[in-house]
């Protein structure tokens, strides 16, 4: 028989899940174990809390109520346990799930996570690189990273910094071609675009209250860093996010142009997929990425 904090911790993880292999997947444990608890608990309440079939589970109302009921005694039990077995050491086990941006993932998150992975050799850190919003179940994601709003409201999003968006040149490509001054001086000069990996098309340069899409650019690619290197190059003028060329305008080696036609920066929030209980290690890192994304230093928006 399991104790009743066990109980709940097996159903609350298992309602966050699209069946039983899943949740017991997240709790490092089989499938027959998560079964035989929800089992239990259920002749405890004296009422189903699943609809079972061979390829999903799905909450009864019952069992939707008692998840609102039980998810505020689940986290203060957690916060509890957690205070009096680990007074003096902070210890998280397990894996964390997290997708973000490739050019974010690759160039924040691993620094942001460097002490933590260093600190925490039992926790796992599962790092998928996706530029487009991830099936968060069946990739086992607990953390998610994306710039621009977010419209599902299943999310735990807090907006945690602000990505806008630069033209910018080398010296030397301005001193050969000239400074755009408008839109139309910048169209006419050697310009990069970038291909939406799902369309295939180049996407539109925002600028304040308008877009414009490169017609005929110098450059292409699907790769912000591929495109900032284009621009380090100094073959082309590119629209690319404050937080990659920043570094190097501030060395010297990149100029902003057409200050005043910035668009309103984009929101970059770090999201929970879902709402109730959440493991101590995916609340340590959930928390490390949002105070990193809003620190200047670490994810720089102002030059």
């Amino acid at each position: 028989m399991y104790d009743r904090f066990r109980l709940l911790k097996i159903f609350a993880t298992a309602a966050r899940s699209e069946s039983f292999r899943d949740a017991a997947f997240q709790l490092r444990t089989s499938p027959q174990t998560i079964s035989r608890g929800i089992k239990e608990l259920e002749d405890q309440l004296g009422e189903l809390l699943f609809h079972r079939s061979t390829r999903r589970i799905q909450m009864t109302k019952f069992g939707e109520q008692f998840l609102q009921d039980s998810n505020s005694l689940l986290s203060e039990l957690e916060l509890l346990f957690e205070d009096s077995t680990s007074p003096d050491r902070e210890h998280y086990e397990g894996r964390v799930g997290i997708t973000a941006p490739h050019s974010i993932g690759r160039g924040r998150v691993l620094p942001l996570l460097e002490s933590f992975i260093w600190t925490s050799p039992a926790c796992l850190i599962d790092l998928r690189l996706e530029d487009q919003v991830t099936d968060t179940v069946g990739a086992q994601i607990d953390i998610g990273i994306r710039v621009g709003m977010l419209r599902d409201n299943r999310f735990v999003a807090k907006e945690s910094g602000k990505v806008p968006l630069m033209v910018v040149g080398t010296p030397e490509l301005i001193r050969e071609v000239g400074e755009p001054k408008t839109i139309s001086d910048l169209m006419h000069c050697p310009i990069s675009g970038r291909i939406d990996r799902n369309s295939g098309r180049v996407w539109p340069w925002r600028f304040n209250g308008f877009t414009h899409t490169p017609h005929n650019p110098r450059f292409l690619s699907d790769d912000p860093e591929t495109e900032l290197r284009a621009a380090l190059n100094g073959w082309t003028f590119g629209q690319i996010a404050a937080f990659l060329v920043i570094p190097y305008i501030r060395e010297g080696l990149l100029v902003p142009v057409l200050r005043q036609f910035e668009p309103t920066p984009l929101p970059l929030y770090v999201y929970r997929p879902q709402r109730g209980p959440v493991p101590a290690r995916v609340r340590k890192v959930f928390d490390i990425l949002t105070e990193g994304f809003a620190d200047e230093e670490s994810f720089p928006s102002v030059i």
